[in-house]
């Protein structure tokens, strides 16, 4: 994946992370209330899927019934990454290198004038992401409470979705911050809001 350099002034650059249900999404969004720019990578995961080129190579690899009437079937997609763990790898080979690009022009278009810019990376230190940010956010929970919340999710298979990621511990330990979030999402946003002095006081000076 590219460097996301940026030309001249711009915001502190921080990657936000965490395990299956720790709550980084909530954590995104209570960054984006308290004045951050925000992204979050899977969106843009997402979002490629229906890129002309990557659909094109959805159907040579897995055939037409992944993208029915010319639109993709992610449940269909959903399906094969999960039960063929050759096949993720595949598709994140395939996409990985466009989530970067699209990354990198996010940043350069940012106003100077933003405090902070967060993106969310569900695999930041596992895909060697972390020399991208200025600093690191890792969103933890307690282990009953994240099974709780994938439930709650529909994603109860939370060792599943996990086997491919660094133990929670292993995460929090790389990472620049680590936020707790056991309580509320009020408690979240607090705690957040508690750590954005340090983070937009970061600049290229910490790189």
């Amino acid at each position: 994946m590219p460097q996301l350099e940026a030309n001249g002034p711009r915001p502190p650059f921080i990657g936000l992370t965490g395990s299956v249900g720790a709550g980084k999404t909530e954590a995104l969004a209570a960054f984006a209330r308290l004045g951050a720019a925000t992204l979050s990578s899977d969106a843009v995961s997402h979002d490629l899927l229906d890129d002309p080129e990557v659909r094109a190579l959805l159907v040579e690899r897995w055939g037409e019934r992944v993208a029915t009437d010319g639109t993709v079937d992610r449940g269909r997609i959903g399906a094969i990454v999960f039960e063929h763990p050759e096949e993720l790898a595949w598709l994140e080979s395939i996409l990985h290198p466009h989530v970067g690009c699209r990354l990198a022009d996010w940043r350069r278009s940012l106003d100077p004038r933003i405090s902070l810019a967060v993106v969310e990376v569900p695999l930041l230190f596992e895909t060697g992401m972390e020399t991208a940010f200025d600093a690191t956010v890792c969103v933890v929970a307690d282990d009953e409470i994240r099974a709780r919340r994938a439930g709650e999710r529909g994603t109860e298979r939370l060792e599943a979705r996990s086997e491919r990621q660094l133990s929670q511990e292993e995460k929090a330990a790389r990472a620049t911050y680590v936020i707790r979030n056991d309580g509320t999402l009020s408690d979240l946003e607090e705690e957040i809001s508690g750590l954005v002095p340090a983070l937009s006081a970061l600049g290229s000076a910490s790189r």
